[in-house]
């Protein structure tokens, strides 16, 4: 039986969804971007929470954009635009809400309070949305939308994630989406094993940005260690290939992470941090800057809905 409960720890007021019969966890934050706080399972008698994430809530309001934004929502779009400005229907538009090096970074709402809309479970899986209306209050991003997340824990240990974006503008409108997860086992990402099935790699400039060039990339296509290696790098899937599309596994744990998106996430950033005790593996629907280089930038026309799916696997091996 699944089940789902509200917690107050280190100021996080979270639900939780559960599974009773494994003890596998999914807890979220609604106040705090509808951020996954944690997805722990129960393996070799002891409690793995794969996801790296903030100390306190004061942490997360203190700290959100120096750690990296761990666990983030990327809406309404996602890692850098150049110079924080963009050209759309004849209109220039200057980000205000953070920005890094000169360019805006990881969307408006990365911190905003959703409501919890939905919830209901059973034998099968738990399932809760949390429920956003981004009203213009960007003048960057003078448009209106709702961000609806809806996270579903079923068996097997599998979290399903959807995002449905709905315009609710009167103009057609730009979105890019994406989520900024850092994984981790408890221990170096050095001592990990990766993989990912990509296409190509989408060549940055001096700036993290697209310089407009794609190069083919197959380095990781079977699982290798990570050793020092070195990522903040952006990379096409190829979906011609079987799920999933990226797995992190602990050989010495003898656990891994399964990455199932849709072809909604047609890319996946990938960033390695100076601490080295996570990485993280990002589902994005466009490459950074597509609202300037137009890459599988989505216009999205009024009324009109949109929905952006992947799903985390935590897989105890033998």
């Amino acid at each position: 039986m699944f089940i789902i409960s509200r917690k107050h720890n280190d100021g996080f007021d979270t639900i939780e969804l559960k599974d009773s019969a494994t003890g596998t966890v999914a807890a979220i934050v609604p106040s705090l971007g509808a951020t996954l706080h944690s997805f722990a399972v129960q393996h070799n008698n002891a409690t793995i929470n794969i996801i790296d994430f903030y100390d306190s809530a004061a942490d997360f309001t203190e700290n959100v954009t120096e750690k990296g934004f761990k666990s983030c929502k990327l809406s309404p779009f996602a890692c850098r635009i150049r110079n924080a400005r963009y050209s759309y229907n004849n209109h220039t538009y200057t980000i205000r809400k953070f920005l890094l090096n000169g360019s805006a970074i990881h969307g408006l709402i990365y911190d905003a309070p959703f409501d919890v809309t939905y919830e209901s479970f059973n034998a099968d899986y738990a399932t809760v949305t949390l429920t956003l209306q981004y009203k213009a209050t960007d003048s960057g991003y003078p448009f209106h939308y709702t961000c609806a997340v809806n996270y579903r824990l079923q068996k097997n240990n599998e979290l399903v994630i959807t995002t449905s974006v709905t315009n609710n503008d009167e103009v057609t409108i730009p979105i890019q989406d994406g989520w900024h997860p850092y994984f981790t086992f408890g221990k170096s990402i050095n001592n990990l094993q990766l993989a990912f099935q990509s296409a190509s790699h989408v060549l940055f400039d001096e700036d993290l940005l697209p310089n407009g060039n794609m190069a083919a990339y197959d380095a990781y296509t079977v699982l290798k260690n990570v050793d020092s290696k070195f990522f903040d790098d952006c990379f096409r899937l190829n979906f011609k290939t079987c799920q999933p599309m990226c797995v992190l596994r602990d050989p010495e744990l003898k656990i891994q992470l399964e990455i199932k998106p849709d072809d909604s996430y047609p890319y996946l950033q990938i960033y390695t941090p100076p601490h080295r005790n996570s990485i993280a593996l990002e589902n994005l629907s466009a490459p950074p800057d597509s609202f300037n280089n137009g890459i599988n930038l989505l216009h999205l026309a009024p009324g009109a809905t949109t929905n952006f799916t992947t799903s985390y696997t935590i897989t105890c091996l033998k």
